[in-house]
């Protein structure tokens, strides 16, 4: 399966330059993966640069999770960072992934000196 980059995944969720998003789209037909990293710049490039509320980027990667072509890097572990990402605003995503990969390694608690992200079970605060 190919792989995408942030930008293409960008240019399919934000819909904003026309022939770029009919060229991912073309590019994902046949079904494309989506890594962790890709995903936490996308929604990253999505708060910071277009402005998308908190709401939106709940959805966007509820989207991306329920595409009929693109595949998330361990979805499972996407879900359970968006749980808590829906849950708690004052969170990041980056944060709330880290959180769900090191859980799902086994690697917990998670040591950080980030007050929302330490309130999160599983994390610790320092």
């Amino acid at each position: 399966m190919r792989a995408v980059d942030t930008n293409v995944l960008v240019r399919l969720v934000s819909g904003d330059d026309p022939g770029q998003v009919t060229a991912a789209e073309e590019y994902v037909a046949s079904g494309a993966w989506v890594s962790h990293v890709v995903l936490v710049e996308c929604v990253w490039v999505l708060k910071a640069v277009y402005l998308v509320p908190h709401a939106q980027l709940v959805a966007a990667v509820e989207a991306l999770l329920d595409h009929e072509v693109v595949v998330l890097q361990e979805p499972d572990v996407v879900a359970a960072a968006l749980a808590i990402f829906r849950a708690h605003p004052k969170v990041g995503f980056s944060d709330c992934l880290v959180l769900e990969i090191a859980r799902k390694a086994g690697h917990t608690p998670l040591g950080t000196f980030d007050r929302a992200l330490g309130k999160q079970p599983g994390a610790e605060r320092i």
